[in-house]
């Protein structure tokens, strides 16, 4: 029976290491890292998610701040927050909380951030740094991911590693982090033929669909690490993975579960990304011309 990665435990061992990073960064600036959280309307989930994100900085010692705005706040008036939010060099990273109501358009605002500030790892610009190896902001969840496989001691280079979903959020630059350290990636989907099989073939697997239980315990080659990124809810509106967790673990070595397993992490990396956005920032004020994540987890690739 497989391990348990515990992603709440992890999750403190990183905060551990924002706080005393913060404590440094203050020391040496005279100021905390800033990180503001802009939130649009009333989805319940992002209100519970939103005030997650304030406090955990807060606890860490982040200048964490939420700006909330009604539901009906014209697209304009998002981006010129934004604008502003870009200008004010207290403030490190800029995270506008996803979904948005129907009439902004997404893709405009994310494309406003500055890409130096965009802890979320969203921008265009720190997609394509990641993916031609460049030091880049890196979305919080995937970068939580590798942080969990790093903690199962398991060697990535050389090893087989199978990302199932393709999302820009998750799935994409889960794939391009994992490259980086010198597995072997598959990107599979919901159009993959055999996906089972495909499954079956990775010393790494990383489910990231959104359909509940999707990955069997038969998909799963034995001692393998398993991620389960999913958060759904079953027939019966209990909380559960992508990966149907009791059969899966007989077959892995290592497994995450739901809840309690990716999730922690994520805005665990999220305060690091802020940190590191801070670096980054102060750093190019100076002419050193260090990018965001030259000191974090985000590594380039290697030939």
């Amino acid at each position: 029976m497989g391990n348990i990665l515990d992603g709440k435990a992890i999750a403190e061992k990183v905060r551990a290491e924002v706080r005393a990073d913060v404590t440094s960064f203050v020391a040496e600036h005279g100021r905390a890292p800033g990180l503001t959280v802009v939130l649009v309307g009333e989805d319940p989930a992002s209100v519970v998610y939103t005030r997650n994100k304030e406090k955990s900085a807060k606890e860490c010692g982040i200048a964490g701040t939420l700006l909330r705005l009604p539901a009906d706040t014209p697209e304009a008036e998002v981006l010129a927050l934004v604008a502003k939010l870009n200008g004010d060099d207290a403030v490190d990273g800029i995270l506008v909380q996803l979904p948005l109501p129907r009439h902004v358009r997404e893709a405009e605002v994310l494309r406003a951030i500055d890409p130096d500030k965009d802890v979320d790892g969203f921008h265009a610009l720190n997609a394509g740094r990641l993916a031609t190896g460049q030091p880049a902001l890196v979305p919080c969840t995937p970068t939580g991911c590798m942080r969990l496989i790093a903690e199962s001691g398991v060697e990535l280079a050389g090893a087989r590693a199978v990302v199932v979903g393709r999302s820009n959020i998750v799935g994409k630059p889960m794939a391009q982090l994992l490259l980086a350290k010198h597995a072997t990636v598959t990107i599979a989907h919901s159009r993959t033929r055999d996906l089972p099989a495909v499954c079956r073939e990775a010393d790494v697997l990383v489910a990231a669909v959104g359909r509940a239980e999707m990955v069997r315990g038969d998909w799963v080659k034995p001692g393998a690490v398993v991620i389960d990124v999913g958060i759904n809810r079953d027939t019966n509106g209990k909380l559960v993975g992508d990966v149907a967790f009791a059969e899966a673990r007989e077959r892995a070595s290592w497994i995450t579960p739901v809840p309690g397993g990716v999730g922690p992490m994520t805005i665990a990396c999220l305060l690091a990304n802020t940190v590191a956005a801070a670096r980054a920032r102060t750093a190019a004020r100076r002419g050193l011309r260090e990018r965001p994540g030259q000191r974090g987890l985000h590594g380039g690739a290697r030939r």
